[in-house]
């Protein structure tokens, strides 16, 4: 979307703000649905940092996630661009994958269709 949702843009501005991950959020960017919890960028950050160090292969890449993000981080006085999703999946037929959820950052201008919730699916 063009102009982001200025309603999903303030659902991501009270998780910014209030330092919480318990925002469920499915959403559908580029044909792909990803569900799960919306974290704080810095949460989000640190958590990444800290399963890119325990890689053999990746660990030098966690000092990106760890160093601190912008100046003036969304929630004050910025909108905030991206989700940071924590324990997410993307969706594909009854699966999620992966099973265990990821970390996704998603630019909210590219959301096309939104809905407050994490999809649960279960095999029959």
């Amino acid at each position: 979307m063009s102009n982001p949702d200025e309603l999903l843009v303030a659902i991501s501005a009270a998780v910014e703000s209030e330092r919480s991950n318990q925002m469920s959020l499915t959403v559908i960017v580029g044909g792909a649905v990803i569900t799960g919890r919306l974290a704080p960028e810095a949460v989000w950050r640190e958590r990444v940092a800290e399963v890119l160090k325990d890689s053999d292969r990746l660990g030098p890449f966690s000092d990106v996630f760890a160093r601190a993000p912008r100046e003036n981080p969304p929630g004050r006085g910025e909108a905030p661009t991206h989700l940071h999703f924590h324990l997410a999946r993307i969706v594909q037929g009854s699966l999620g994958i992966p099973e265990t959820g990821g970390m996704y950052r998603v630019a909210i201008e590219d959301v096309s269709a939104w809905t407050v919730g994490d999809l649960i699916h279960f095999d029959r």
